[in-house]
């Protein structure tokens, strides 16, 4: 939760006034506010933070819409004796980045947030651990591997953007080698590791010319900077995983939070960049700014419905988008159509395994979305993909007002510019004739993208399958041979391939498109068997 209110808020820091622009803005600090209220409540004391209220086995046990829940709720707590320096340093960073957002409209609550900063930091650095050694509830879920060494150094970054106080800079330069500051190159950025943010902030300093004697330290987490941004375009000495559909590939369960966060990174980045009149230095060669905002637009075009499956990872956006999202709330029918109680267990039974699109639109959700193939199980217990998360969703915020209104930073605007990628030669096309030229059924193939990853070309191919009769085509089988890769829009069966299960038949004139990927020629389609009705 702090990791989302910091990066909703650096998203109003870097492009609030096209979020002004376009009428969002109130939105967006309005849902700042909602957490660093929370977050002020939960920070009692000075060396007391609550962390979590819950417990996630507990809370899993049971399918149930929040009006209805029953199940005891303990709050827990880092201290002194029990230590969590990655919660407090997070959530330090939280306070201070909100503060900045609410400096001029509310200059009394940004006051009252970098006072809990200042002393949420001096508690995570003064008192040091892993919050989950002293909350073990949260190892299954929210396991903290990296440590507490980059939200450290995280909340140091944001303290001293929201007060220009030496200290916090100093604490970057004296502890930025020994804290992995400036050792650490990442292909990754989300809740857990803060390091590719933490590198990015620290080059802002730097090119703002406010390092003074911390240089050559400065210099050194650029470096890391830069490497993560080259290993995102695929120009770095290490580079991310991509997906043949171009989207970037970390872990299969909820990949999505690594897209937005990476993407947001290469956003401000490719905007710091440019108002310092510096170029990215990376392993393959220098390259312009305008490439990473490429590399971020095409994410978010990926997200969006620009991909194989052409499926919108946004609920709510689009034509083709998650019906069953692994969500209690959005599964069960609403309390005020229906408040008949819904117990812990029967939700499972009732909703949970329901094969039906959800009673209630999560509208806006970014869901896990898809594997490293490009495929996606839309199915409500497919929580690796279908389950939403608001830390998909925070640094979106920033990159689509960017993309929408441009660039308002120091002292130019940058274009949003698309590079032309490099096609791959096409392969030459066998059209797929039809049996006769009275043949009832028509095929029709055509590529429709090409693009290369990790060395290997892949082709999209679309097919069209037409019912030229005047009846209705139904128990279509299809045979589709020298195929190397995935399929949508038909249902295997046995050696063949029918219908999807959202259709059973094709009228008079009628036609069903479905596509494939994989590197090669076409596949061959042919007509094994059909019914005109």
């Amino acid at each position: 939760m702090a990791f989302t209110v910091t990066m909703m808020s650096w998203s109003i820091i870097e492009y609030g006034k096209q979020m002004a622009a376009s009428g969002e803005l109130s939105h967006a600090m309005e849902a700042v506010k909602w957490g660093t209220d929370y977050f002020i409540k939960a920070h009692p004391e000075p060396y007391v933070l609550y962390g979590e209220v819950g417990d996630g086995n507990t809370d899993h046990y049971c399918w149930q819409r929040p009006e209805d829940m029953t199940t005891d709720r303990r709050a827990y707590k880092i201290s002194p004796s029990n230590p969590g320096s990655d919660l407090a340093g997070e959530t330090a960073a939280a306070m201070a980045a909100a503060s900045i957002v609410f400096r001029h409209s509310n200059p009394a609550y940004a006051s009252e947030l970098l006072r809990h900063a200042h002393q949420l930091f001096d508690f995570a650095d003064k008192y040091r651990g892993k919050y989950d050694s002293s909350i073990t509830v949260a190892q299954k879920y929210y396991r903290s591997i990296s440590g507490y060494n980059d939200e450290l150094l995280w909340a140091a970054a944001w303290l001293f953007q929201a007060t220009n106080n030496q200290y916090y800079l100093n604490y970057l330069g004296n502890n930025g080698d020994s804290m992995g500051g400036t050792g650490w190159g990442m292909t990754e950025f989300g809740w857990d590791v803060k390091y590719s943010g933490v590198q990015t902030l620290v080059a802002k300093f730097l090119m703002q010319g406010k390092a003074g004697r911390n240089t050559a330290v400065f210099e050194k987490y650029q470096q890391k900077a830069e490497y993560f941004m080259c290993s995102c375009i695929g120009k770095g000495s290490r580079n991310a995983q991509k997906t043949p559909g171009g989207l970037i590939f970390r872990q299969r369960w909820n990949n999505m939070q690594f897209v937005t966060s990476a993407s947001f990174l290469a956003t401000v980045y490719s905007d710091y960049l440019t108002s310092a009149g510096k170029t990215l230095n990376c392993a393959a060669g220098n390259v312009a700014p305008s490439e990473l905002l490429s590399f971020a637009k095409s994410q978010v075009d990926y997200i969006l419905g620009d991909n194989p499956r052409a499926t919108s990872y946004m609920v709510g956006y689009g034509n083709n988008f998650p019906q069953q999202v692994h969500h209690r709330a959005s599964s069960i029918v609403s309390y005020k159509k229906d408040s008949s109680f819904v117990s812990c267990r029967g939700g499972y039974a009732t909703w949970f395994s329901r094969k039906a699109s959800d009673p209630n639109l999560l509208t806006g959700a970014i869901v896990g979305g898809p594997d490293a193939y490009d495929n996606f199980a839309d199915q409500r217990d497919n929580y690796e993909q279908t389950e939403p998360a608001t830390y998909n969703n925070a640094p979106l915020l920033g990159i689509l007002a960017r993309l929408n209104a441009g660039h308002g930073g120091y002292n130019q605007l940058l274009p949003v510019v698309t590079t032309q990628p490099k096609v791959a030669p096409l392969p030459k096309i066998t059209p797929v004739a039809p049996a006769s030229s009275s043949s009832p059924i028509a095929i029709q193939q055509k590529l429709t993208t090409s693009w290369v990853s990790k060395g290997v070309t892949y082709y999209r191919y679309s097919t069209v399958v037409t019912n030229k009769s005047a009846k209705t085509l139904t128990n279509l089988k299809l045979s589709v041979t020298k195929l190397y890769g995935p399929i949508w829009g038909l249902t295997k069966a046995g050696d063949s391939y029918v219908f999807p299960s959202w259709i059973n038949s094709l009228s008079a004139g009628k036609s069903l498109e479905f596509v494939y990927i994989h590197s090669a020629s076409p596949a061959d389609v042919a007509v094994s068997s059909y019914s005109l009705a």
